[in-house]
């Protein structure tokens, strides 16, 4: 039993040795490990809290997802930011310290984070107004200029995950969703339009082409009964007529290629069953024969 005592006398003089002072106290090897654990514990509970109210609480009230992104999210930063200020107090440290030590690299630090703090504050204004949200289905253009589409499947504190139709997950910057154009094809519902040029031979029957396209659009099961597919007599081309055929879908938003790839193996089966011509870029070149006589001046001795 002396042997036991001893040991823990021996373990809490380590685990009370200064290592290295801050403001008026010093700090321990224990408080460093009440620091370390109950940090580690705070962020592992806030998480777990964060999905059992969105997932399970706030669920029961039939609340949308958006929305109940945005109230876990919020709760957990207010539980992070208090529990913070739990912890450094009950581990003996000077909060004063920490405030002048704040201000003394608040400036440097603040031109180092000052990316991760837009990109912060575009993500609490993206989850507040929600112009893009999970499940959205959007278009963007990265500062390389390649043009990214795809479903919005997570929205965090710095950067939001877009799942494109390739299974690619892209990881976009908060500020890129704010301060760049992005088309958002099912921000007030899925239901979209597409719109699909057509282009015949001038001998055709513009009547006939407008059934034709319309019993096309209606055959295909992704296209929308109501409102109904129509077909614009769109403009005299150079060597066609050119038909602009519109329909809408809510089942090919996500895959709006195979929606057009069906319609254009349609539109050529169509055709091909009742003689219609598709015409070619055609040009007409004229040639002149004959040559110009050369005149010749002869000089005199």
């Amino acid at each position: 039993m002396e042997q036991v005592r001893m040991f823990y006398k021996s373990v809490m003089e380590f685990l009370q040795y200064p290592v290295f002072p801050l403001g008026k106290e010093d700090v321990t090897l224990a408080s460093l490990l009440y620091l370390v654990v109950s940090l580690i514990l705070l962020f592992y509970l806030s998480s777990k809290f964060r999905n059992l109210l969105q997932n399970r609480i706030l669920a029961r009230y039939n609340i949308d997802i958006g929305v109940r992104q945005a109230i876990s999210t919020i709760v957990r930063y207010f539980i992070v930011v208090v529990g913070l200020v739990i912890i450094i107090q009950s581990a003996g440290i000077d909060l004063s310290f920490l405030a002048i030590l704040a201000g003394a690299l608040g400036v440097g630090i603040g031109f180092g984070l000052q990316n991760i703090t837009n990109n912060f504050v575009s993500g609490l204004v993206i989850l507040f107004e929600r112009p893009v949200k999970v499940g959205d289905r959007i278009e963007l253009t990265n500062p390389a200029g390649d043009t990214i589409n795809g479903d919005v499947i997570n929205i965090s504190a710095r950067a939001s995950t877009i799942l494109t139709n390739d299974n690619i997950a892209v990881i976009v910057p908060n500020s890129n969703l704010i301060s760049s154009t992005v088309i958002n094809w099912s921000y007030n519902d899925r239901k979209v339009r597409f719109r699909f040029p057509v282009g015949v031979h001038y001998k055709e029957d513009p009547e006939k082409i407008r059934k034709l396209l319309v019993e096309v659009a209606l055959e295909n099961d992704g296209v929308l009964k109501t409102p109904p597919p129509d077909v614009q007599f769109f403009e005299f081309g150079d060597s066609s007529l050119n038909f602009l055929l519109r329909v809408w879908t809510t089942k090919y938003i996500h895959r709006p290629g195979y929606l057009k790839s069906q319609i254009n193996y349609a539109i050529h089966k169509k055709f091909k069953e009742h003689n219609i011509e598709i015409p070619y870029p055609q040009r007409d070149l004229h040639l002149r024969s004959g040559f110009e006589p050369i005149q010749t001046k002869s000089t005199g001795d």
